[in-house]
């Protein structure tokens, strides 16, 4: 079998006429949802893991309600010749989670890890717990920080973690607050690395064969992004607003509202630490 990235956007196989699946591995294909944005890059990624042959598939992250990505999977799933036994979320945010109502089309149980933010009934999916099919079994980590109900998801059988928002394939992801905290990302960065994942496959973008790396170039750039805020807020002090302008000046101000989240998440981890202060939406040292 070449290496995964050997094989073509689209390939499932030989022949013509393949749905728009690319296996990563063995036992993970990827069908890549037409909603590519600033934030999400290329658009989302959803797997199919599963043993070919087997029949059953768990479904992770089905994304945005788009008639083209269900059609995509939906053949996909008639190529493989298998079905849907469980849909996990990776978390809330509309673009991994807003067709979760496909899994009861499908017949399938949702899981999430925080059921009551999700847009369909689901089961409640704890840290540790597991879900299996298709010969295949996911553990559940927990990772809040991007998102307060946020799990990355450890194939126990290849030692791949798929990471939806918490590590991207490509740029750093961002920390939404006020549901995203930014002492909590840290830490579920650290005990990311500890998972001593073969790979990361993550909710937008392409896959990441150096986990120790990656995680590390993570860590590195929020601690120095954290000595930026609090070096504009020791030279200016200010609105959020107003730090993002001096920390973010090479970046595009499209993104300055998703940087301001950012921004927040790193005001909020310093005024905990004794750091920083804040009166009303004003920080100072």
């Amino acid at each position: 079998m070449p290496a995964p990235d050997d094989l073509p956007e689209g390939a499932a196989g030989a022949g013509a006429g393949q749905p728009p699946l690319r296996w990563l591995d063995e036992v993970t294909a990827v069908v890549l949802a037409p909603n590519p944005s600033p934030m999400t890059l290329e658009g989302t990624n959803t797997y199919l893991m599963g043993q070919r042959g087997r029949g059953d598939v768990v479904l992770i992250d089905p994304g945005p309600d788009l008639v083209a990505h269900r059609a995509a999977l939906d053949a996909s799933l008639r190529w493989m010749d298998a079905t849907v036994s469980a849909v996990v979320l990776t978390h809330h945010h509309a673009d991994h989670a807003e067709a979760a109502g496909w899994a009861d089309d499908w017949g399938a149980v949702l899981h999430a890890f925080t059921p009551d933010l999700v847009p369909a009934k689901a089961r409640p999916l704890p840290d540790g717990a597991t879900v299996g099919a298709g010969g295949v079994t996911l553990e559940a980590v927990h990772t809040p920080g991007h998102a307060s109900d946020h799990l990355c998801l450890k194939a126990r059988d290849t030692g791949v973690v798929l990471t939806g928002d918490h590590v991207l394939g490509r740029g750093t992801t961002v920390v939404a607050w006020p549901d995203g905290d930014m002492r909590e990302y840290m830490a579920s960065l650290e005990r990311l690395g500890g998972l001593s994942a073969s790979a990361l496959y993550p909710g937008h973008g392409p896959a990441l064969h150096d986990p120790a790396g990656v995680i590390a170039e993570y860590l590195a750039h929020r601690r120095e992004r954290e000595q930026q805020v609090l070096d504009a807020v020791a030279a200016v002090g200010g609105t959020p607003g107003e730090i993002v302008a001096r920390v973010y000046a090479d970046v595009d101000p499209v993104l300055y509202p998703a940087a301001e989240r950012s921004v927040r998440a790193h005001l909020r981890k310093l005024v905990i630490e004794g750091r920083v202060r804040a009166r009303g939406d004003t920080y100072s040292i």
